[in-house]
């Protein structure tokens, strides 16, 4: 039986693959565990394990592109006395797709958008927040930069297990777990900002929330114990996932 295509119909084959892979996120997750040395590693194609929002989109202009992935982070990780913010990614989830949850955005009056990545301001934009969410996260808390990566910045139902309360791995190698009885004990300030971009503490920026100890069951970082073992854990609210680590973190963590 002879079977003609023609442009058209490749045309729509071709543009039918592109917008699954690209548009609406179907494309398979492939993700690989190994042991090196010291290190427990975690390979990814950066493609998540669901459905992920439509790029580009209104606030991010990016386009959603497969990568190639390693995250090594230690075997045996060691509980400093004191914490390091050095991490770009603060962790990478059992299906390898990256964790960031800070942002590169800063408020700047001088920019035509209100913000850029001069610091000067001294305030970082939060992309999740109470009230919105900006840059355009989707349904799962997350979006792509420059590069296409996908990233999360906030919890999704995606990341859970069905027999397990781990999601992943932090950038110094001590697990990332989710509990809902989990909380933070990062609050929101009370009063207005005394610098611009002045208003009221909304959690728009990083620096509306301060660290109030016992207020929640973590530590500043998200962590606590589970189990008599030291863990993170992400939340629902601020910060999400933890910002700071305590342990020493490796190199592959180290760029964004």
């Amino acid at each position: 039986m002879e079977i003609r295509l023609n442009f058209t119909n490749i045309f729509g084959l071709v543009f039918f693959s592109i917008l699954l892979f690209y548009g609406n996120g179907f494309a398979q997750n492939r993700v690989s565990t190994q042991i090196q040395g010291n290190l427990k590693c975690i390979f990814s194609n950066g493609v998540p394990n669901h459905q992920i929002g439509k790029f580009p989109t209104r606030g991010n202009p990016n386009a959603f592109r497969p990568q190639n992935l390693r995250y090594c982070f230690s075997l045996h990780p060691v509980k400093n006395f004191s914490t390091t913010t050095r991490a770009r990614v603060v962790g990478v989830t059992l299906t390898g797709i990256p964790i960031r949850p800070s942002t590169a955005g800063w408020y700047d009056p001088s920019s035509p958008r209100g913000y850029s990545m001069n610091r000067n301001s001294e305030w970082n934009l939060e992309a999740l927040t109470p009230n919105k969410k900006i840059f355009g996260l989707d349904d799962n808390n997350a979006h792509v930069d420059k590069r296409g990566l996908y990233h999360y910045h906030g919890f999704n139902k995606y990341l859970l297990n069905k027999n397990s309360s781990l999601i992943g791995y932090a950038a110094d190698g001590f697990e990332i777990h989710y509990l809902k009885e989990k909380t933070s004990s990062w609050q929101l300030r009370k009063g207005l900002r005394k610098t611009p971009p002045y208003g009221t503490f909304d959690g728009s920026f990083k620096q509306d929330y301060q660290y109030v100890e016992a207020s929640g069951g973590l530590d500043k970082c998200n962590g606590g114990l589970l189990n008599e073992k030291f863990v993170y854990f992400a939340t629902k609210t601020f910060p999400f996932f933890p910002r700071c680590h305590w342990g020493n973190v490796t190199r592959d963590f180290l760029r964004p």
